[in-house]
């Protein structure tokens, strides 16, 4: 930002004084001694971009920066490479100042309380961290807990033990919450125990419902967490989080609802964002919603499809899920862009039988269990790595055959591989004992674990039933069981290798009766 940059600001400011616009001014400052304070001796620092949701400039020399302001409006530090921005106690990132001079709306859950009149001076302190060009990142799915109850679950699901992990922070794709906002800060906490900076992106189930106007119904996440979208730099990755739930009235239904949308005050952010990204740089999109089931999502796609290197994930459907977007979607670009659908922490909205622990087993109607995903970013290229909860690392797959059967009926018995991460790119096989490999066949079936897992806690009479009848798993491979078996036991091994070329195992022991 130069001399010039300031001066066209003024004219701006100037010229649209009239309307009662107004622009905000700061620096972004090297808070050496990170106690949140611009001590003396503490520089600005340049070339650090700075946005109101929709411009993006950058600081000058000395650090400093304007943009045009209004009566809601968040400002935010864009986090460059090598930089961190400050935690608070729940360890969110805090790079953010809200101005809202009235406040929020009344609300049944808090949103913000009026900011008054804006600063003089808008700053926002960074440190300096070392960031490695390979590096972990866990993403969350919809933990979505309604309750403290659901939150204990959490805690020892997948909290416990991901203490300790090398990854570098941690990212929640929405639904956060189930409606019940005022929990936000108790699974905050909890989830501060993993010892990593944690972002967070809006869901369905983390709006104030009662909202009028969609700008009106992330007041809340708002307080908690700061903008519903922003991006920022790791190592050599560029993040954007995006909001891709928009809150309207449905006049026909007579009540508010949801759809999956952006918004072109919000696709304006991202031109302007991409416009400062070089283009060999990994650009990787987290939202809610899966692209697919984002209504203007052609216009994000226009802005994406022409870099070579592109990764999207989002969460809401409660399944795992590896979509491959291309023309038939409207893609443009050269090679089908990835959208990963993560695995989700609540699985089946804790739904199932409790474990010794008095957790829900929460598997997903996809036949997948719950857990989590980490992502290993290594400069342009990203691997995914499903991980189930309660589970070691190594449990990639699941064998679902009987336990015993008569030898008469070996022929025409199918034997099913549900590979919980797999994809269009994985390939499956199977054996009996030392016998030949065969490749099963990829199916888009119910998953015969999860119908027969229902079917007991039905007629245990279970008051903790997984939600629904299943729903055709996109990752289900099956095959038949060879002709002739003998009396005996036999190991049954299945070996599937992922879009990365890394292979997987799982065993299972049949009984021929």
């Amino acid at each position: 930002m130069n001399t010039f940059f300031f001066k066209y600001l003024f004219i701006i400011a100037c010229t649209i004084s009239a309307s009662g616009a107004d622009f905000a001014n700061g620096i972004v400052y090297h808070d050496a001694n990170r106690n949140q304070k611009r001590d003396a001796g503490e520089k600005g620092i340049p070339k650090v971009s700075v946005s109101n949701g929709v411009d993006i400039v950058e600081t000058d020399a000395q650090g400093r920066w304007q943009l045009p302001s209004s009566d809601d409006v968040i400002f935010f530090v864009l986090k460059p490479s090598g930089w961190m921005t400050p935690l608070n106690d729940h360890l969110l990132p805090r790079f953010h100042y809200i101005h809202k001079p009235n406040g929020s709306p009344p609300s049944r859950y808090a949103g913000t309380k009026p900011t008054g009149a804006l600063p003089k001076s808008i700053d926002f302190p960074l440190h300096k961290q070392e960031e490695p060009g390979k590096f972990r990142a866990i993403f969350f799915g919809d933990p979505q807990p309604r309750n403290q109850t659901e939150i204990d679950y959490i805690a020892n699901d997948v909290v416990a033990e991901l203490i300790g992990t090398d990854a570098k922070f941690g990212v929640t794709l929405g639904d956060i919450m189930f409606d019940n906002l005022n929990l936000f800060g108790n699974l905050n906490g909890s989830i501060a125990l993993v010892g990593i900076p944690w972002f967070n992106v809006i869901g369905n189930h983390d709006l104030n419902f009662e909202a009028k106007e969609d700008h009106l119904s992330d007041e809340t996440f708002e307080r908690v967490y700061g903008p519903p979208y922003f991006s920022f730099d790791y190592g050599k990755v560029h993040f954007i989080v995006l909001d891709n739930v928009e809150w309207f009235h449905d006049a026909k239904r007579k009540r508010n609802a949801y759809r999956g949308g952006f918004g072109e005050r919000q696709l304006t952010f991202v031109r302007n964002d991409l416009k400062r990204v070089p283009e060999e740089k990994l650009v990787v999109l987290m939202m809610h919603i899966p692209l697919t089931g984002t209504k203007d999502r052609q216009g994000l796609y226009r802005l994406i499809e022409k870099r070579p290197y592109t990764l999207s994930i989002s969460g809401h459907t409660h399944r795992q899920t590896h979509m491959f977007i291309g023309k038939g979607d409207g893609w443009q670009g050269k090679k089908p862009h990835h959208h990963i659908v993560n695995v989700t922490v609540s699985g089946s909205w804790w739904k199932g039988a409790k474990d010794e622990r008095g957790i829900p087993h929460a598997t997903m109607s996809d036949g997948a269990p719950n857990g989590y995903s980490l992502i290993t970013f290594d400069g342009h290229k990203a691997t995914f790595d499903f991980k189930a909860a309660r589970f070691p690392a190594n449990h990639q797959l699941r064998i679902h055959a009987p336990v015993a059967i008569e030898q008469a009926d070996t022929h025409g018995t199918q034997v099913y591989v549900n590979v919980f991460s797999g994809s269009e790119k994985s390939s499956v096989r199977l054996r009996v004992g030392k016998g030949k490999w065969s490749e099963l066949k990829k199916v888009r079936e119910i998953d015969p674990y999860y119908l027969a897992l229902r079917e007991a806690e039905i007629k245990a009479k279970s008051t903790s039933l997984p939600m629904g009848g299943g729903s055709p798993s996109d990752h289900l491979w099956k095959g038949p069981l060879p002709l002739k078996l003998s009396v005996g036991v036999h190991l049954l091994e299945a070996v599937t290798k992922d879009m990365y070329g890394r292979e997987f195992r799982a065993t299972r022991v049949l009984r021929v009766k």
